[in-house]
């Protein structure tokens, strides 16, 4: 299918108002039928071969996507106690882990991997939390398994978004709950601490235990509130606690966060973990660039009312080796940096956390992004795809989260509500663009004084290449699509008859800053139809673009990586 082409002024304001989404583009009836997820159930190995899922044809060549890193960083620095909390910290995300396999997928985990016969196979399933590729769109893997539901486990399986939308009930669009049906049939809402109880005040005790090993008084106060928060699904305070957080050389990341897997709505939280050991050199240098946010949100390029909010001055930069992911950070692609706190309030009045995943970011690097590079960047440009413009790019994504608008100007409430299921992909569109906005910025004031506006030009472009690898069920993925069609329309860069991609400064510059005055708009007007309509004409792959991806897969380049982790591995 080729990518539409856009005009002008109306394919701008279109293409604008459709970035960047995991949008279901169903009818009412489809949604009903592609939410439906009842598998036969999965058999045990020692019932028939003839009932045990298979790998469906067109998929041997996807069991090897994934480059197999080992996750390991220098403990040596900390003390016992410190060894002993990791530890504990491990064991908690274990616990988020499998609540993520609960929200992902109706089968038990266990049941389920075990009817897989083949070991490669059944690793792949395990990697996807569940029998769906998900850097494929979702698509099914497996026989016996049917269509990924967009919403998951968090809503019933025949509900319909008519009757959701016309539904009343508590908490509808809580970050923190499951919609189910009451004994009437209607929808109801049942709190994560009440259905997943069992697992909540398990990881919660462990939290505790964990405190008590904190050397950091901070530190410890945080683990208790948060351990506080899973019992009552009340995060706000222990956002605010883990935002006061500055001396700890280790952190964790842990519970219901983000949204991507609620792609019919994009409201509930998935859960997830990450378990952290600060890299004290690398976060000093990253802690000049916090305190240029304020003056870098008055410059943004759209009209005054969409930059009126003022992001939070107590916001930090730090690296960290990241020693487990488990959840939804673990699921399919895998993050290399974290911006949090999601809530807006806390955004607001203390603005965000920005970390940093150097060893995470640097195994990606040189798995991924040079021999990209190699493949589709003109020879006169590789030299500019560096992992200096890829931490920076990376990193400033993060900052670029605080910029702009959270909360719409005609009274639709949270960006994050007004626009649903687009919400977060919209959100991840102008975190990229604005990232370039503040690294120019950045340059011309001196900054960053290390590399050229080209290398990380270039290097962002290689960056397009590799997320586009994640398809159109990921946010980032999808982003990126529209973004690599504006940048074309705009002539941000130009392909060869070899195939070989180059970037014009000076039209990526501009098209940065035009796509970015469009996202912003976008999201202060709370245009859902703007947003899905910039989707459906320029979410998707061309015929040459798709070609030069299918020269990176018959290049053997992965499409992400995928861990070997855990307290044996670490020495714990």
């Amino acid at each position: 299918m080729k990518a539409l082409k856009l005009t002008k002024i109306a394919a701008v304001v279109l293409l604008a108002s459709t970035t960047l989404t995991a949008c279901n583009n169903a009818t009412e009836s489809d949604t009903a039928k592609e939410n439906i997820t009842k598998e036969s159930p999965s058999t045990l190995k020692n019932e028939s071969a003839t009932n045990q899922p298979e790998l469906l044809p067109g998929f041997e060549n996807r069991l090897n996507i994934y480059k197999e890193v080992t996750l390991t960083a220098d403990l040596s620095h900390l003390s016992a106690n410190q060894k002993q909390m990791l530890a504990l910290l491990i064991d908690a995300s274990k616990i988020m882990d499998d609540l993520f396999w609960q929200q992902a997928y109706s089968q038990d985990k266990k049941s389920f991997l075990a009817s897989i016969s083949d070991e490669t196979v059944r690793r792949f399933a395990e990697i996807n939390y569940g029998p769906w590729d998900r850097l494929d769109g979702d698509k099914v893997f497996l026989t016996q398994a049917t269509k990924k539901a967009h919403g998951a486990e968090f809503y019933p399986a025949d509900m319909t978004k008519a009757e959701f939308e016309q539904s009343d009930f508590s908490d509808k669009m809580g970050l923190y709950s499951v919609v189910k049906r009451d004994d009437e049939e209607k929808l109801m809402s049942i709190s994560y601490s009440e259905i997943y109880h069992d697992q909540m005040n398990r990881a919660a005790a462990i939290l505790d235990k964990a405190a008590k090993f904190a050397d950091d008084k901070e530190f410890s106060n945080y683990l208790t509130m948060r351990a506080q928060a899973l019992r009552t699904d009340e995060y706000q305070a222990s956002d605010f606690a883990w935002m006061d957080m500055k001396n700890n050389p280790i952190d964790v990341v842990i519970g219901p966060i983000e949204n991507y897997e609620d792609q019919l709505y994009g409201y509930r939280a998935a859960f997830e973990s990450y378990v952290l050991i600060k890299d004290l050199a690398w976060s000093e240098k990253l802690a000049k660039y916090a305190q240029f946010l304020p003056e870098l949100q008055k410059g943004l390029p759209v009209a005054k009312k969409y930059k009126a909010e003022v992001p939070g001055s107590d916001a930090d930069l730090n690296a960290y080796d990241v020693i487990y992911y488990a959840g939804h950070s673990n699921a399919g692609s895998k993050t290399i940096a974290i911006n949090l706190p999601n809530d807006e309030e806390v955004q607001l009045k203390k603005g965000t956390r920005r970390l940093q995943l150097k060893n995470a970011m640097r195994a990606k690097f040189d798995a991924i992004m040079l021999p990209i590079a190699d493949e589709l960047i003109v020879p006169e440009q590789r030299k500019n795809v560096t992992f200096t413009g890829f931490f920076a790019n990376t990193m400033f994504h993060e900052v670029a989260h605080g910029l702009g608008i959270k909360n719409t100007l005609n009274g639709q409430g949270p960006v994050r509500q007004a626009l649903k299921e687009h919400a977060s992909a919209l959100e991840e569109g102008k975190a990229d663009i604005l990232g370039l906005y503040m690294i120019r910025q950045l340059l011309d004031k001196g900054a960053i004084t290390d590399g050229t506006l080209e290398d990380y030009y270039t290097t962002f472009m290689a960056g397009i290449f590799r997320s586009i690898r994640f398809g159109a069920s990921s946010a980032h993925g999808k982003a990126n699509m529209v973004r690599f069609n504006y940048f074309q329309e705009n002539g941000a860069f130009s392909r060869n008859e070899q195939g070989l991609y180059s970037i014009n400064i000076d039209k990526m510059t501009a098209a940065i800053d035009s796509l970015s005055q469009l996202i912003l708009t976008l999201q202060g007007n709370g245009d859902y139809q703007g947003v899905d309509s910039l989707v459906k004409e320029s979410g998707v792959i061309g015929e040459t673009l798709a070609a030069d991806l299918a020269r990176l897969e018959a290049a053997s380049i992965p499409v992400d990586i995928v861990f070997k982790q855990g307290k044996k591995v670490l020495g714990l």
